[in-house]
C-alpha cells in the first residue's frame, strides 16, 4: 500500500433508539423497565466497505431483534447489566467482531398511588432525569459509563457570583445573593475492576444520583465552577468503583424583573427564567496520579 492510497478508517455500524419495554411479571406486583438502546459493532468490515460484501454485516434489524430476545432471556435488571449482556453476546456470536458501543437512556416509572398505596400495575412516568449508560467492548477490555441527563435543579439563595474580571464589555453586576439554577448532565466511569466483581449497578447509581444532589443542595457555591468540582469530588471521596467524573452544567439564567415602572419594590421574589443564551460549565474530576481512560469517553461528545 503505497503513501496516499484512500484505505478505511476507523468504523462502526448498529441499530439506533431500539425502544424496549420490559415487563416483569412473575408476581402481582410487576416491574416496569424502560430502555432506549442502541447497539453499534466494531470489527473487520473492510470488505462490506470497499466491495458491497456483506457476509460478515450482522444485519442492523438482526441487533434489533437481539435486544428484544436478550430482555426476555435474561431481563434487563439494570440498563448497565443489559449492555454488558449485549456486548458480551455479540463478541462471543460472531468471531469477527471484536468489540462495539452499547448505549441506553432509561427512562423513570412510579407506581400510582390508590387510596394512598402504591399500585401494584398502574404507573406514571417521573420526569425528574434520564438515566444513562454507555457500554464499551475493546478485544478483553470493557468500558462502562453511567449517568444522567435533563435533572433540573434549583437554589433560590446560598450562591454568589463575584470577583470576576471586569472591563468595557462587562455589564453584569456582582452578587451575594441569586438563583442558581442548572440541568445538570453527568457521566461516571465504574472501574475495571468493580465491573468485573459484579457490581450492583441499580444501588450504585441510586448513591451516586443522591450524592450529587445534595451537594448541591448543601454547598454555598460562589461559582458553579465550584459546585460541580464538589460535587465530583464527593462522589469520587465516596465511591472507589468510580474511576472519575464528567459534569456538563449549563446556567440556567434567572434575571430579576425591574417592578419600579409600576411603582412596586422587587426584594429577590419575581424573576425572569431565559433559556438562552446560557454560561455553559464542564469539568473532569479525578484522582491525582490516575489517568483517566481515554478509551472509555471517546464516543461521547460534547465532554471535555
Amino acid at each position: 500500500m503505497a503513501r496516499g492510497d484512500v484505505v478505511l478508517g476507523a468504523n462502526q455500524y448498529g441499530k439506533a433508539e431500539c425502544r424496549l419495554v420490559r415487563i416483569t411479571r412473575d408476581t402481582d406486583r410487576h416491574e416496569i423497565e424502560d430502555l432506549n438502546v442502541t447497539s453499534q459493532l466494531r470489527g473487520d468490515f473492510t470488505a462490506c466497505h470497499t466491495e458491497g460484501d456483506n457476509s460478515r454485516v450482522v444485519a442492523t434489524d438482526t441487533q434489533k431483534n437481539t435486544v428484544y430476545s436478550l430482555a426476555r432471556e435474561h431481563g434487563v435488571h439494570s440498563p448497565e447489566q443489559f449492555l454488558l449482556t449485549l456486548g458480551r453476546h455479540f463478541v462471543a456470536e460472531y468471531p469477527w467482531i471484536d468489540g462495539g458501543r452499547w448505549e441506553a437512556e432509561s427512562f423513570g416509572w412510579d407506581r400510582i398511588p390508590v387510596g394512598g398505596t402504591p399500585h401494584d400495575h398502574a404507573f406514571v412516568r417521573t420526569g425528574q432525569e434520564t438515566r444513562t449508560t454507555l457500554v464499551q467492548v475493546d478485544g478483553e477490555d470493557v468500558h462502562v459509563l453511567a449517568g444522567f441527563k435533563d435533572c433540573v435543579v434549583l437554589k433560590s439563595t446560598g450562591s454568589e457570583f463575584h470577583g470576576f474580571p471586569r472591563d468595557r464589555w462587562t455589564t453584569l453586576a456582582e452578587t451575594d445573593d441569586r438563583i442558581l439554577a442548572t440541568s445538570m448532565t453527568v457521566w461516571w466511569r465504574y472501574t475495571e475492576e468493580a465491573v468485573a466483581a459484579g457490581l450492583d449497578f441499580a444501588t450504585a447509581y441510586d448513591e451516586v444520583k443522591a450524592l450529587l444532589l445534595e451537594t448541591f443542595a448543601s454547598v454555598h457555591s460562589l461559582a458553579l465552577q465550584q459546585t460541580i468540582f464538589a460535587a465530583g469530588k464527593a462522589v469520587l471521596e465516596a465511591h472507589p468503583e468510580i474511576g472519575e467524573v464528567k459534569l456538563s452544567c449549563p446556567n440556567k439564567h434567572h434575571f430579576l424583573v425591574d417592578l419600579a415602572p409600576f411603582g412596586q419594590d422587587n426584594p429577590g421574589e419575581v424573576f425572569l427564567a431565559a433559556d438562552r443564551p446560557y454560561g455553559l460549565i464542564q469539568a473532569t474530576v479525578q484522582r491525582e496520579g490516575v489517568p483517566v481512560v481515554e478509551e472509555a469517553w471517546a464516543t461521547l461528545p460534547g465532554f471535555c
